[in-house]
């Protein structure tokens, strides 16, 4: 397995600290408002990590944060009249739901920036002790030039880095790329206890301490946002080294930016979705699929487009699982030996576990996986079309389910029935029917037919389809589909 590590900018082979364990740290979310599309990329990125490190035989303790006090959190409690540990607790529990939504498992280990005020007080004691940081009017500053190597994460120069500081001087800094690890409090902001006065943490500290709480002093791997490689990542490792005196992580992962109209998305530009905008009108599992479709390290161009694109992707295995459930339910248990489509089928079979496995292993290639997936359904279908029987090719449909589970089940996706899969579209598209409906109306048709009353048959199947709801008859029973794209 070989992951792209941030600091070398090159794929490494990985070796844990700890054979057969792994050590995993990923940046949560500040919770002052709902979750955007990128926070949900990052949770999908580092939630497949982990998902794969499982299926690999590896015991992972996975740990990711929650920024419960910050500026933002106290802005929004200023502007709704709340204390900031409401707001924190709302935003906190808005994100668990858009997360269940999206089938992001929680992590082993979920803290609290608030929680670890006094690991925090004791990390930056030790940094003051050995001059690395300084008090100055009430706050505690990080000096970055005691610190060989700082920049070394984000490739950034230090003279260029002065340069861009220099524009926004803070006098209590000795150096303007100082970071505070203590913020001194100010008049109606929330404070804790310190050997410096009362005040509250800087952002960049609270990491290391619930790292170092949880993992110790090195772990394997660390995650992330690129948008946190400079100053948070930076910062966590110059506080945390020269803490420890240890290197932090071993392994710096970060995914890409989601773009629209070839912009970066952030709030600051306002070009932003929220995952519950996003999700009122697509299935949580399109937005799972589009966010995996891309390479975890490449920006991602988002649109509604492409998210149709990801909803007839998945609506392909839902179709397929059709297929295979109506084929094994009618299909003869007698032998018959393969012949042409059945024997490239069975050598695709047998190939397909190495080659997503391959693709996994270099660097978490979920787009590549997904391509090897798609195209064992496409050849499924192929087989299928072939009207195949007997008991081998029984064997070769059950063996397709049996992979299609187990590595949907890695990306935690293809995890439904077929109708709870057009159940959901049903209700994400609107379409004004319900599901007791449709059956009412397929019940009528039924009725119209046996009295070979073709018209009005007809008539109510072109009603349902331009509703949105497609019939199959089949030999004994007609099932519907909700259409997509």
């Amino acid at each position: 397995m070989k992951i792209y590590y941030t600091l070398t900018g090159q794929k490494e082979v990985f070796e844990p600290l700890i054979p057969s364990r792994v050590s995993m740290y990923a940046c949560g979310v500040t919770v002052y408002d709902y979750c955007h599309i990128g926070h949900a990329r990052s949770a999908i990125i580092f939630d497949v990590i982990r998902r794969y490190m499982r299926y690999k035989g590896f015991q992972v303790t996975y740990v990711r944060n929650f920024t419960d006090i910050d500026d933002k959190i106290i802005n929004r409690a200023r502007q709704e009249n709340v204390s900031w540990d409401v707001i924190a607790k709302q935003y906190t529990d808005a994100y668990y739901e858009d997360m269940d939504m999206l089938g992001v498992g929680r992590a082993d280990v979920e803290p609290k920036a608030t929680e670890y005020i006094n690991e925090m007080i004791e990390i930056i004691k030790a940094l003051i002790g050995k001059g690395i940081a300084y008090v100055s009017d009430g706050s505690v500053y990080f000096s970055v030039d005691k610190f060989p190597g700082y920049g070394k994460l984000s490739k950034r120069d230090m003279e260029e880095m002065l340069a861009g500081a220099r524009v926004d001087v803070d006098k209590r800094k000795k150096n303007p790329l100082d970071f505070a690890l203590w913020k001194n409090s100010k008049e109606g902001e929330p404070f804790w206890e310190s050997p410096w006065g009362l005040g509250r943490p800087g952002w960049h500290i609270e990491c290391s301490a619930m790292s170092l709480k949880h993992l110790g002093e090195s772990f394997d791997i660390h995650g992330g946002g690129a948008d946190l490689l400079f100053p948070h990542h930076e910062n966590e490792i110059a506080q945390s080294e020269a803490f420890t005196g240890t290197p932090f992580a071993k392994y710096w992962v970060h995914n890409g930016f989601i773009t629209i109209d070839k912009e970066k998305m952030s709030k600051s530009l306002g070009n932003f979705f929220t995952i519950r905008e996003v999700l009122d009108k697509f299935d949580p599992e399109v937005l799972r699929f589009f966010l995996l479709s891309t390479h975890y390290r490449s920006p991602i161009e988002f649109s509604d487009e492409q998210l149709r694109e990801a909803e007839s992707s998945i609506d392909r295995y839902y179709t397929t699982a059709v297929r295979t459930n109506d084929f094994l339910e009618r299909n003869d248990s007698g032998y018959k030996e393969l012949s042409g489509t059945g024997k490239s089928f069975s050598e695709l079979l047998s190939a397909f576990k190495e080659s997503f496995e391959e693709a996994m292993d270099d660097d978490f290639n979920t787009a590549q996986a997904l391509g090897h997936i798609f195209e064992l359904i496409r050849e499924c279908n192929r087989f299928l079309d072939s009207k195949p029987s007997g008991q081998e090719a029984g064997e070769l449909i059950l063996k397709t389910r049996e992979l299609l589970t187990e590595t949907g089940t890695v990306l935690n996706i293809f995890n439904r029935t077929p109708l709870e899969w057009y159940s959901s579209l049903m209700h994400v598209k609107n379409i004004g029917l319900s599901e007791e409906d449709i059956l009412e109306q397929i019940g009528k048709r039924q009725d119209a037919r046996n009295r070979k009353d073709w018209q009005t048959a007809d008539i109510i199947r072109r009603d349902l389809e331009e509703k949105g709801v497609l019939l199959e008859d089949k030999k004994d029973r007609t099932d519907w589909k909700i259409k997509v794209g």
